[in-house]
């Protein structure tokens, strides 16, 4: 049977975007029901080469085929909904009114929904849900995941597997593109390169790729070397003879000089742990919290240790940061109590993007305090050279941010909380909107961070790879802790995050039986507690703990006087040994505190 021909196929594409070239000699072809990814950094043209592929923007040389009647249907980065309700936006396509209700019903949506006040995943979820209602041949999706819980992206990848039109679909989760590409486009250098292999295969091919390219590069390098050594050795030579060298030189230069300028600037990334904390960085003890008459996580009892890499998951709405804020100290538990530790220096990632005005520049968003510099890590740093870590030319410092991309904007983030210190770091959604280069780089640094870090995030394959436990709350007041990552946690915890999920039918049976089943005798339990010698000193540690960091905090403050040392060398040394012993007493004390505590616990039973 002989093969389809592709649904869209773009030949030897070029484009300019200004005084760049954004494509030169792009070929690229969507087969009918192949799942396509489309991966890139930031700033590559990812967007912009899908509407090359619909036919929204014509590019300045080459061709664009497209089967006819070919329906396309696209999602774009930042969805705008339109209408009254959700149900005008979804109909209001090539979609049948009954076919774009029973999609945002799929979606979790009442069609009767107003269009006003969306959050961010039912923007998304109502795009998606017009989308699919238009039954296209070919759909195109920018960042689909941007926004949906974990719940929604298995939803959305269960309904990709089983639908019968192509997708071409651009995202930075690792996850996702494992489980629904079968094939890969890759955007780099201008041009694109196709695996026919899906995404999980990836890394491993476009090492090869690079290696194989760097080794080219290297060669060419070397050809020059050897090439201009020959020119140069044989001035003496015919006129003639030495032009002809002099050109073939000039043309290998220009070469080299063009594969070096497709090679990619490298995000530069670095975070200072700050002082070290106490042991113990929170004590949360059957904490509970809720809002206007819901609750969002109860009887929650755990420890938060120094350099412990704590992931939280849950549905939107769940009450991830929220559960975060109480663990803070920021929310008050309507239940419970919370410890923080001593010598905290906590810095937050808010998803919300607190903070950033639209209208101020990415100069002053670096700068709140106004003038050229910036204090990285402890050193003053211009803010110029500080942006260009993060990728950030000098001509983009005075745009207004909202000139920015969602990939620049959460950059923009990274680039203000990682130039403080700290050794707690909250991390809300970190990875929306990065390419996947910089999620490596963050990865990267994240593991290497010796300080206290809590994550929140639905891309489980971030969590995976940096989380030692995981909370994860399913939207109704339930919340359990497992040991490892994501894929840890599901597998302990089968149907947990379900709404209202019914137990399977071997399940069912199980309940049957059980219930059936007559009673277990229940031996009486003996109770156990602490000698009176350890619970002494269980309070006498607990005071010890709540008034050692006013001390060092004290001693510091008296440190702090640039003068001390040479005014008093007495005094500065005395001091500076004081300060030194109230440390190792917290320490000490917090260890004891932690071993009475789990003996105590061990003793409950």
């Amino acid at each position: 049977m002989a093969a389809r021909p592709p649904l869209v196929a773009l030949k030897d594409v070029r484009l300019q975007d200004g005084q760049r070239p954004l494509f030169d000699g792009v070929d690229l072809a969507v087969e009918p029901r192949s799942r396509a990814a489309l991966v890139g950094r930031n700033g590559a043209g990812k967007s912009t080469l899908m509407k090359v592929v619909m036919g929204l923007i014509e590019p300045d040389s080459g061709d664009r085929s497209v089967q006819s009647a070919t329906r396309f249907a696209y999602v774009p980065q930042e969805p705008v909904i339109t209408g009254e309700t959700l149900l005008d936006y979804a109909s209001s396509g090539e979609a049948e009114s009954w076919t774009a209700e029973a999609w945002l019903a799929t979606f979790g949506l009442d069609p009767a929904k107003s269009t006003q006040g969306l959050s961010g995943g039912e923007t998304r979820r109502a795009a998606l849900a017009k989308a699919f209602a238009e039954e296209p041949d070919l759909l195109l999706l920018d960042e689909p995941t941007n926004h949906l819980d974990i719940l929604a992206i298995e939803l959305l990848e269960n309904e990709l597997l089983s639908a019968r039109f192509a997708l071409l679909v651009v995202s930075h989760d690792r996850a996702f593109l494992n489980r629904v590409t079968n094939t890969v486009h890759w955007l780099e250098g201008r041009r694109v390169r196709t695996l026919s292999k899906g995404f999980v295969e990836f890394d491993e091919w476009s090492t090869k790729v690079l290696e194989e390219e760097a080794e080219s590069l290297r060669r060419l390098t070397k050809t020059i070397e050897r090439e201009t050594a020959t020119f140069y050795s044989s001035i003496t030579t015919r006129r003639s003879r030495n032009e002809g060298r002099a050109r073939s030189l000039q043309a290998l230069r220009a070469e080299r000089a063009e594969k070096m300028k497709d090679l990619p600037r490298e995000l530069s990334l670095g975070v200072d742990s700050g002082a070290t904390s106490g042991k113990l960085v929170a004590e949360i003890k059957h904490v509970s919290k809720g809002f206007n008459g819901r609750t969002l996580f109860k009887d929650l009892t755990t420890r938060i240790m120094r350099g412990d890499r704590l992931g939280i998951v849950g549905p939107n709405g769940a009450g991830k940061t929220t559960l975060v804020k109480t663990l803070l100290g920021e929310l008050a538990p309507d239940e419970g109590t919370v410890r923080m530790g001593a010598n905290l220096e906590p810095v937050y990632l808010d998803q919300s993007r607190e903070g950033l005005k639209s209208d101020m520049t990415l100069w002053d968003a670096l700068t709140p305090g106004g003038g050229d510099s910036i204090i990285v890590r402890g050193f003053s740093k211009h803010v110029a050279a500080y942006a260009k870590e993060f990728l950030f030319s000098e001509a983009q410092l005075r745009q207004p941010i909202s000139t920015l991309s969602g990939g620049e904007r959460n950059r923009l983030l990274l680039a203000r909380a990682l130039a403080k210190p700290a050794n707690l770091l909250i991390l809300d959604e970190p990875t929306n909107d990065l390419d996947m280069d910089t999620l490596d780089k963050l990865e990267e640094l994240l593991e290497g961070y010796d300080g206290t870090l809590i994550l929140v995030s639905h891309d489980r394959d971030f969590i995976d790879r940096l989380s030692t436990s995981t909370l994860a709350l399913n939207g109704r007041g339930d919340i359990v802790e497992t040991p490892g990552g994501w894929t840890d946690f599901i597998r302990q915890n089968p149907g947990f995050l379900q709404p209202g999920a019914n137990p399977r039918p071997q399940d069912k049976a199980a309940a049957q039986r059980a219930a059936e089943a007559p009673p277990p005798a229940v031996a009486p339990k003996k109770t156990a507690k602490l000698s009176f010698k350890d619970a002494h000193r269980l309070k006498e540690l607990e005071t010890l703990i709540d008034t050692l960091p006013a001390t060092i905090a004290k001693h510091d403050a008296t440190l702090a006087d640039p003068t001390l040392y040479t005014r008093d060398p007495k005094t500065f040394d005395a001091t500076m040994r004081a300060a030194e012993k109230a440390r190792a007493d917290l320490e000490a004390a917090e260890l004891e505190w932690l071993e009475l505590e789990e003996k105590k616990a061990a003793l409950a039973g």
